[in-house]
């Protein structure tokens, strides 16, 4: 296996993961995120800090696309590759930042212990605080971040037929209608957890796993790998003469 086609297994493999674990980190971070008494009441601590791990697993994923996927993108554009690498770095450090917040609200349950109705409205207060933090970096990171990554991507996809151009296409689309809706509920014409929100995050899903089941089963396309190959042999040639 040539060391191109170990690298695609390897990002398609990640692209996976990281589709399993943000699924299984919002469905196990329900309790925190749509309780407001979650921390006066007797909590689903374990639970939420399976979340959290999802959510780390979640944010290395993101971090490991990125690496892997450079070596092969930057001899299709540095510049546009270092991009996608920071932004990838950029949306695993905005994860982390809710996952912290979200850590944050267990700590403040457990610590709170028996208290008078006073403080339980202070302590409702601040876990409500700390679950808006989360919401905003759900917002900023897998979604504005993801979009602009998704763009940058698959425009390097594209332009270098590293792919089928029809799956560069549906990426193209994805990024820029995550982008989009993201607005919408910066704005709020539409909560982000919602069938409007849900619909417009399915197209850049359906990218990720087209993608990664493109990359684990056929790697990378031959033909742009070819033609990289001989482009690289000319400029040898006429280097050398």
């Amino acid at each position: 296996m040539s060391e191109t086609r170990r690298l695609a297994v390897v990002a398609g493999a990640l692209f996976l993961v990281t589709e399993v674990a943000a699924i299984g980190g919002l469905a196990l971070y329900r309790p925190v995120l749509e309780g407001p008494g979650y921390v006066v009441g007797s909590g689903a601590d374990t639970r939420v800090l399976l979340g959290a791990l999802c959510e780390l697993v979640l944010a290395l994923a993101v971090m490991g696309t990125g690496a892997a996927l450079y070596p092969v993108l930057r001899r299709r554009g540095e510049a546009a590759a270092v991009g996608y690498v920071c932004g990838r770095l950029l949306e695993a450090a905005v994860i982390v930042v809710g996952i912290v917040s979200v850590l944050a609200v267990v700590t403040l349950r457990r610590s709170a212990g028996p208290s008078g109705a006073a403080d339980a409205a202070s302590l409702v207060t601040a876990g409500k605080t700390l679950v808006a933090l989360h919401d905003w970096t759900f917002l900023l990171g897998p979604n504005f971040v993801l979009g602009a990554n998704t763009l940058v991507l698959a425009c390097l996809m594209y332009t270098s037929r590293l792919v089928p151009r029809a799956v560069a296409v549906l990426g193209l689309a994805g990024g820029a209608l995550i982008c989009a809706s993201a607005t919408a509920v910066l704005f709020g014409v539409y909560e982000q957890v919602s069938v409007a929100g849900s619909l417009a995050a399915l197209p850049v899903f359906a990218w990720e796993v087209t993608l990664a089941v493109r990359l684990l089963f056929k790697g990378f396309d031959d033909a742009a790998g070819d033609g990289a190959g001989e482009g690289a042999r000319a400029r040898v040639h006429a280097l050398t003469g």
